[in-house]
Order: structure tokens, then sequence, then C-alpha cells
């Protein structure tokens, strides 16, 4: 199923796609516990679902989806992890940042790109994103004023469906609810300017509406992400086209890892960390003013932002 929240008379609701593309209100069809909101349906389990997909596969009244405001799906995630899962970011983002930290007076930047640290292959690797910055789709985001080098970031995100603690690969999938897409709109300088401590990432990353989700959240039995492409484009302007297939952790590894030991909750989301060639400080060229970037997941759809930063009117690059 395709599934999103919406606004309507200021409130947020549930919807989920048709076959012709318009959205039903759930609540609206059906007035269950379960699907008050999209957390509810998360948590609500498995019979809920079946539920909804009979109420979805069944006649009755429906909303052109241009005719309301599209939120991001899961509007306050439990908790939100981004990894860094894609080795070709890992190395190119790595050795352009040490580019950007030479003109703030680090050491030179290598030659070449430098080795990728042994823990990297050893264990995925995360930070805790600031889980009240979430946007939704077409949202026009302020940027921050500490701030010049504008950047986004293409990722496919899975959310827990089922609790664990101690989860095996092997029985990982089972605990996936679903995937969408996420933005996750960087602040350069701010971010290689404080990750020099060596800590965070901190202001480089969390600001309002800096994580942008969306349009959709498609449930893990409709979409199979191993092998999707991964589009960006900016002003209409193709920048990025990668593919999910190039991720050298899956989605199973990461919850294997993040659950040991720890419990994690339905309605946490897993991001996969950039895809390569995803971002501007892979591309070596950054957004300004104005821009909207579109970021496109085969299967998931399109989600767009528009950057509101009247004090950058030209794009930074290398």
């Amino acid at each position: 199923m395709r599934l999103l929240t919406f606004e309507q008379t200021g409130r947020p609701r549930l919807g989920a796609l048709n076959d012709a593309g318009n959205i039903i209100d759930v609540f609206e069809r059906a007035e269950e516990p379960g699907f008050a909101s999209m957390q509810a349906l998360i948590q609500a389990g498995s019979e809920t679902l079946r539920y909804l997909q009979a109420i979805v596969d069944s006649d009755g009244p429906a909303i052109a989806p241009q005719s309301v405001k599209w939120l991001a799906p899961l509007p306050l995630p439990v908790q939100m992890r981004d990894f860094v899962a894609f080795e070709q970011h890992m190395r190119t983002a790595g050795w352009n940042g040490a580019k950007l930290r030479e003109r703030w007076g680090a050491l030179p930047a290598p030659a070449e790109p430098p080795p990728i640290p042994t823990i990297w292959y050893q264990q995925p690797l995360y930070y805790k994103c600031n889980r009240f910055a979430t946007a939704g789709p077409g949202t026009v985001v302020r940027w921050p004023d500490y701030s010049d080098l504008i950047d986004f970031e293409l990722e496919l995100a899975c959310v827990i469906g089922k609790e664990g603690r101690n989860i095996s690969v092997e029985d990982a999938p089972a605990h996936i609810f679903g995937y969408t897409i996420f933005n996750d709109l960087t602040a350069r300088d701010a971010q290689f300017r404080e990750m020099q401590g060596p800590f965070g990432p901190a202001k480089g990353k969390d600001f309002d509406g800096a994580n942008v989700l969306g349009p959709l959240i498609v449930t893990a039995d409709a979409v199979d992400v191993r092998d999707l492409f991964m589009r960006a484009r900016v002003n209409g302007e193709l920048w990025s086209d990668g593919s999910s297939s190039t991720m050298h952790w899956s989605f199973a590894d990461m919850i294997a890892h993040t659950s040991r030991c720890e419990t994690l909750h339905p309605g946490e989301i897993l991001a996969s960390g950039t895809v390569g060639g995803g971002c501007g400080l892979e591309l070596g060229r950054f957004l300004k003013h104005d821009d909207v970037i579109e970021l496109e997941i085969q299967g998931i759809g399109r989600l767009s932002a528009q950057i509101c930063a009247p004090h950058v009117q030209v794009g930074g690059t290398l």
C-alpha cells in the first residue's frame, strides 16, 4: 500500500492512495483507533493493515491529491537514525570535506581520496537526527542564517513496524513497516567546522525543516528496495543518478546492529545515508536561494523541497 498523511480542515489525516492515485481518507471510511494517524496504524499491527487493504480495494469516496496539503507521512517519528551505508559517499564526501576544512585553516586536503576507516567495514555507523525538525513534501525550508553552503542528501529510509531487541539479520525484514524518501538537508560549512571537534554533527544538521520525508510510506510488501533507481534534480536539472543496489550495509544489517542490547520501537526511522553522488558535496556544487530540489526513488515517488535563503544568491562550489 501507498500511505500518506495529509491536512484537511487544519488537522492531519491518515490517507492511502487507490489505484487511480486519489486519496482515501481512512478514518472517514472507518473510525478505528488504528486509523487515527500513521503512528497509530504502525502500532496497530498486521490485522489492522489487512483491514486497511480491504478498504483500499473497495469502492468509496476519494480526494484529488492536489486538493490537500501533504505532510510528512510520519510527522513526528519516534526516533530517527541516519546511517552511512554507501561506500562512494563515504569516500568522496570525506575527501571533499577535507577540502572545505582546508579553506578554514585546517591541514591541506590529500591529493587523492583518503582510505575509508576500517571501522566502517566492520559495523554500520549512524548518528541520531532531530526528530522535531521533520518537514513534508513541497515544504519551503528557511535556511539558517549561520550557513552559506546549502546542500541536500538523497536517501532511502525504512520505518520500523514491530518492536524488537537483539534482532537477527535474518529476522530483521519482518520488523520493517515500509519505506520512504529522506532529504537530509545539511549546512555544510557549519557541519565541517563543528566536526573538527571531533564531535557531531549538530547545527550542521539540526535546524527547522532539515529532515524532509515523503511523499509516501510504501509498505514493505509493495516494494523491493534492493535495486531502485535514486535520482536528484535541482530546478529540473538532473544532478544525481544512483541506485540502492550500491548499499554496502542493508537495512537488515542496520536493524541488527542498532537493536543489539537496545529495543527498537514502532515508528522509528532508519535512513540509508546518501547514495553515491547524491549530494552537492560530492558533486562540488551547492544550492542557493529559491532552488527547488526534487528527489525521486523508484517505487516510492518524488519528494520536493524549496530553499529560502535570501542571503545566498549564488550557489557555492569547491
